[in-house]
């Protein structure tokens, strides 16, 4: 009975010590919605542009342009009307009774930009300066407790601060108004513990300042690991001051990094003579941070190189009210693509966005706002401790970055070392600071040449500035195996994530990039994924495969390297597939296996051992997918195993009839064949027409050669006992590039076209036709796909057999509907073109032929002429070599070796040393 008293006192002991505890701690009660998908209607009036002057309603947070009010602002714009554009609004809300004679905070998460506050009539405080900041008023004096309080608040679109608006508002991105971040009231006891910094480092020691506010004489540290056990031993201290610090060691804590982004609670409390007055919880990774100089970054010891993207706060319908779910998103996207880093552009971000990296493992770069500007000191230096006060404890923050691009205000950069516990290192982006390079767009040659000798930490905090469809992946295989090669690299950050392409209420609901300003992204403003997207995902895979070919002789052997940081290729999965391909659509049979993952630790290499079937040789690809220890697609790798040669063999038709039939006049060559007819120009050979049952096909004027001389000369024709062959006489000086012609009695054609490039820089090479682009509806084709390439930016398709109806899309701008059906196709086998009644097949005993579809139009406001994406003159090419593309601020040739010029010598028109073009063609398919 002693005993079952003394329980059931524990535990009334424990149900009023967690009520008590519950009561003390933090209160929040929100005004406005949390993100962009749940807004509170407030009254609001804007004083200039859409509905000026008139109270209606709005949704907070947002950005007002996205709800139909104001003038919308690129950065660059100038016009008087911004300075005086502001808006008004209105909100009542009641608090508890029980709330008075407590501490209330009213807290703004971001509002654009200067922000005045009143509370039934009266300031909460000094009107706010900054737009990317968390502030807040204590207006506990200001408050009707129980009754209705009136909350004013007068927003302006710029500040009355130059230095804000040069660091803010006169930078490369949309320029919003509004309350776009939560607003919300803060309720604490009278004591209350302000401030948690928390320094845990991979050796297990724990160290923490805590700051309190009011009476109070002991505080209290408890740790619990990711599933709420407690971890290591409580420590409970006597103080005295309002600054307090903590001095742990703990055992072999799981350690954060971008892979395993393991993390614990601290639990602190606050008694004032024995009664718990506040409690606060923190989560926080254990992990070291170390530069070391002319060296490179080191996460928990071991060295990283950073693969990182730039980040705006961004969505199309909202601009920059996000929401969580956003946060969550873009991170795993960014993940996806094997990224490890994000750098914030160019202000802090959303909390959840940092809390979505730290849960799901990824470096931050963390921006104090600065484009080419800067804030003075006065203002710098509050808004950098709200920075700071809001976002040290993210695990996932590496680095700070005081501005960005020539707006650093270096009497701010000890703020940052006096402020942060943890002593993290400081950025100047695009400078030379810290021991590290930093400068932006360098090109190739030149950037990196000038790394190799030199002797900072190379990490670009801008590089690859993406546009159209250049950029990003682009260049980004030359330029990472140069990173990866450099002991001095650290990796660097892409230019940038997403399209800035806004809503405008004013245009109709239009998607608005502001020409080129804004259209720089990986993916499209609603996440459209281009072809870049998948190059990076191969390029910055974390295993990489050798480069091997598919032969009889292959026992299985692939070898690998582990370019993980802290996982071990045993922890990850691989699967193999063998498939063979037909049509598309075709269900053919399939073999699936898995691999046994190798023991490789990071940064080594090893084999990876596929047991494969004895009939292996018989499929037409193998594919390679490896996982990571979450069960996330790392990347999956193509093999053909079949070459062109066979895979033609299964096309080629024999004919039951011998017939073929030939006419001639002075100009032209007919013949025919299995109801299929075909017209040739006697003088230069060209396929003039082409006629089948169903009618006239379009294709026709080919084969023209670019670049190069069409000079087939002295054609002659010959007669087989299934065929018919046309073909020109080889002249080293008058006609030393030649043509063949041969139709076969099944009505099938094949064309060889030897050549030799007109110079020996060519942007590209290859055979066109003519065919009018209105009555192409689709294709179907085998090889990779289903993206176009450049010479720049061969990786991250897949071999496999894809359909792709037409469409007439620019990169970057509307409709945004990828993939892009004109250009450049790798690795085509065969190719069906599909019309509106009829389709034909182009198929070849070739490896590595291009299929060039018509040209893409060229967008608006493109910096074209610096990318110089190039096309032969035809409509339909077969190419053997094609064209790089630049960047925004690059030319081809300065992104890289892959991005030249392809080098052709003089072969001196020997036709054993020219370039080959085999085709056939089958116009009898429907």
């Amino acid at each position: 009975m002693i005993t079952k008293f003394i329980r059931i006192l524990s535990l009334i002991v424990l149900v009023l010590f967690q009520k008590q505890v519950i009561a003390q701690q933090t209160e929040i009660k929100y005004l406005s919605g949390k993100g962009k998908d749940d807004g509170v209607l407030w009254d609001f009036k804007v004083s200039a542009g859409m509905k000026a002057g008139v109270w209606s309603k709005i949704q907070v947070p947002s950005n007002w342009e996205l709800q139909g009010f104001g003038n919308y602002n690129y950065g660059f714009d100038k016009k008087e009307t911004i300075s005086k554009e502001f808006g008004e609004y209105k909100h009542s809300f009641q608090v508890d009774k029980s709330w008075k004679g407590k501490v209330v905070n009213i807290v703004f998460e971001g509002s654009m930009t200067d922000t005045e506050v009143k509370i039934n009539g009266k300031l909460a405080g000094a009107i706010h300066q900054g737009s990317f900041y968390v502030f807040k008023y204590d207006i506990s004096n200001l408050l009707k407790y129980g009754q209705k309080n009136v909350l004013e608040v007068k927003v302006a679109k710029h500040s009355a601060n130059t230095s804000v608006n040069a660091a803010e508002r006169e930078a490369d991105y949309w320029i919003l108004g509004g309350i776009y971040r939560p607003v919300y009231l803060e309720y604490l006891p009278k004591s209350y513990i302000s401030r948690i910094s928390i320094d845990a480092k991979a050796n297990g020691e724990f160290r923490s300042r805590i700051l309190k506010e009011g009476q109070a004489d002991e505080l209290m540290v408890e740790l619990f690991d990711q599933q709420g056990k407690p971890y290591g031993k409580s420590l409970k201290q006597i103080i005295s001051v309002d600054s307090t610090w903590f001095n742990l060691q703990f055992d072999n804590p799981k350690l954060w990094s971008a892979e395993f982004p393991n993390r614990y609670t601290a639990r602190f409390t606050l008694f004032n003579k024995g009664k718990v007055i506040h409690q606060q919880q923190q989560k926080f990774g254990f992990r070291t941070i170390e530069v070391k100089q002319r060296d490179g970054v080191y996460i928990n010891g071991s060295k990283i190189k950073f693969k990182g993207v730039n980040r705006h706060s961004f969505h199309p319908e909202s601009g920059r009210t996000t929401s969580e779910k956003i946060s969550y998103h873009d991170v795993s996207l960014m993940k996806d693509m094997n990224m490890n880093a994000v750098r914030m552009a160019h202000y802090p971000p959303d909390n959840h966005f940092l809390e979505a990296c730290d849960s799901l493992g990824l470096y931050v770069m963390n921006e104090l706002a600065g484009w080419h500007g800067y804030y003075d000191t006065t203002v710098g230096s509050t808004l950098l401790k709200e920075m700071m006060l809001v976002s040290e404890n993210y695990t996932s923050i590496i680095f700070w970055a005081n501005g960005n691009e020539g707006g650093h205000n270096t009497e701010l950069d000890y703020i940052f070392f006096d402020q942060d516990i943890q002593k993290r290192p400081l950025i100047h982006p695009w400078a030379v600071y810290g021991g590290f390079e930093t400068t932006h767009y360098r090109e190739y040659n030149y950037g990196i040449g000038s790394y190799d000798h030199g002797h900072n930490i190379v990490m670009p905090t801008e590089f690859l500035h993406g546009m159209f469809d250049g950029g990003h992946g682009a260049g980004l295989e030359d330029y990472w195996n140069a990173m990866w090669a450099n002991p001095l690299s650290a990796g660097g950050f892409l230019w940038d994530f997403q399209d800035q392409g806004i809503v405008r209420k004013d245009k109709g609901d239009v998607i608005d990039t502001d020409g080129n300003h804004g259209a720089d992204g990986i993916v499209g403003p609603y996440y459209e994924k281009e072809g870049s997207y998948y190059t990076i995902k191969e390029v910055w895979s974390p295993i990489f495969f050798e480069k091997r070919e598919m032969t009889k002789e292959f026992e299985g052997n692939f070898r690998i390297e582990n370019r993980y940081s802290f996982t071990n290729t045993k922890q990850c999965s691989f699967q193999y597939e063998l498939r063979k391909l037909g049509e598309y659509g075709e269900n053919l049979t399939n073999y699936k296996g898995d691999i046994s993952s190798p023991d490789i630790k990071p940064y080594d290499w090893g084999q990876l051992k596929v047991d494969l079937p004895s009939n292996w040789y018989t499929y037409d690809v193998l594919y390679i997918t490896a996982k990571d220890p979450f069960k996330n697609e790392i990347y999956t790798w193509s093999y053909p195993i079949s070459l062109p040669e066979r895979v033609t063999q299964k096309f080629l038709v024999k004919a039951n009839s011998s017939t073929v039939n030939v006419t001639e006049d002075a100009l032209f060559y007919t013949i025919s064949a299995n109801n299929i007819q075909y017209k040739f120009n006697k003088i230069s050979g060209l396929l003039q027409e082409v006629q089948n049952s169903k009618g006239l096909l379009p294709l026709g004027n080919g084969p023209i050669i670019e670049k190069g001389v069409n000079n087939f000369k002295n054609f002659t024709l010959t007669r087989l006992e299934d065929k018919v062959i046309i073909e020109s006489t080889f002249d080293r000086k008058s006609s030393y590039n030649t043509l063949r012609w041969e139709v076969f009695a099944s009505g099938q054609l094949k064309m060889q076209v030897q050549y030799f490039p007109e110079a020996y820089f060519t942007r590209f090479v290859g055979v066109n036709f003519s065919f009018p682009e209105s009555q192409l509806k689709g294709i179907e084709y085998m090889g990779r796909g289903p993206y176009r390439v450049w010479k720049n930016r061969m990786k991250g398709n897949k071999f496999d057999v894809w359909k792709k109806d037409y469409n007439d899309v620019a990169t970057g701008e509307i409709p945004f509907k990828y993939p892009e059906f004109k250009g450049y196709h790798s690795n085509m086998y065969w190719a069906k073109f599909i019309m509106e009644n009829q389709s034909f097949r182009v198929f070849t005993d070739r490896e590595d032929v291009f299929l060039r579809l018509f040209t893409p139009k060229e967008q608006k406001d493109t910096n074209w002429k610096n990318m110089e994406p190039t096309f032969p003159s035809g409509d339909i090419s077969f190419m053997n070599g094609i064209s790089a593309i630049g960047t925004k601020t690059q030319k081809p040739t300065t992104t890289g070796p892959m991005g030249m010029d392809h080098v052709y010598y003089d072969f001196e028109k020997e036709p054993i040393r020219a370039l080959h073009m085999v085709l056939y063609f089958d116009f009898s398919v429907n």
